[in-house]
């Protein structure tokens, strides 16, 4: 499948910055499953100042937003050609070592909501890696509802469980907390995900990513309840939301601050 995204994330401030920078992780990565034909990232009211790799081998720019701006917007436009591995990337090349996806952060800190779910989920004496991990899967996804309004980017996976509602990113971080209380490396995926009949969106997707032997990364999209396929265009990888977040940064002064997201992703293959 080939996709066409174009996607604008613009701030708007009720007076100018003093001084703002802010990381871009908004690059998709070519690699098992996709292959980035091209890419651009155009900044207005900034500018980009240098660029690297981190240790998840994300590709990283470093934005500085012109004195007496009030308005920012970057816009990313470019072509990706997915195919469908059923969710499995395998032994992506990495920095970083599978030990640090074992870890709680401070989002994917497990509590009493989150220490309940797992010992409830205990797999199997016979149950394969791969089918308790999509047990868990099915088990988060029943026990929150999707809600757009309850929680906020800082919610921690805990508090989201034990409401019982989230989005995308709540559902992944309540799914690398209990992989990680069961001692299984799991990682958060920040991307697109084409969606049937619909090209206009407002928020990019997440999706979390689980290491099982002999097969490396594989995919797990709780909110939808199936592992990733050709649909989806992966972008960054970290141990949570904070790593892999698409924009993310610091900034003095300015005011209140407004932010506005436009996403359009199109099959192109037919054409």
């Amino acid at each position: 499948m080939r996709l066409k995204i174009t996607h604008t994330t613009t701030y708007r401030y009720d007076s100018p910055d003093h001084y703002a920078l802010q990381q871009l992780r908004m690059t998709p990565k070519t690699g098992e499953g996709q292959v980035v034909r091209n890419w651009q990232t155009q900044v207005t009211g900034g500018r980009v100042q240098t660029s690297f790799t981190d240790h998840h081998m994300n590709h990283v720019q470093l934005m500085v937003v012109d004195a007496g701006a009030t308005e920012v917007a970057v816009t990313c436009t470019g072509e990706v050609d997915t195919a469908d591995r059923a969710g499995v990337v395998g032994r992506e090349r990495s920095f970083a070592p599978l030990w640090l996806f074992t870890a709680p952060t401070p989002m994917t800190q497990p509590g009493p909501a989150l220490r309940k779910l797992v010992v409830r989920m205990k797999p199997g004496a016979a149950e394969p890696a791969l089918a308790h991990l999509h047990r868990l899967s099915a088990e988060i996804g029943a026990a929150m509802r999707f809600d757009p309004a309850a929680t906020v980017v800082t919610t921690t996976a805990e508090a989201a469980l034990a409401a019982g509602h989230g989005v995308c990113q709540d559902h992944t971080h309540v799914f690398l907390a209990a992989a990680r209380l069961l001692g299984v490396p799991a990682r958060y995926v920040s991307g697109y995900l084409r969606m049937d009949g619909i090209e206009d969106q407002d928020a990019t997707h997440a999706w979390a990513e689980a290491w099982v032997e002999p097969l490396g990364w594989i995919g797990f999209d709780v909110a939808n309840a199936l592992s990733p396929d050709a649909r989806y265009v992966r972008v960054a990888t970290g141990r949570d939301y904070a790593e892999a977040a698409p924009i993310r940064g610091l900034r003095q002064g300015g005011g209140n601050e407004t932010l506005t997201v436009s996403l359009k992703v199109q099959d192109q293959t037919a054409q």
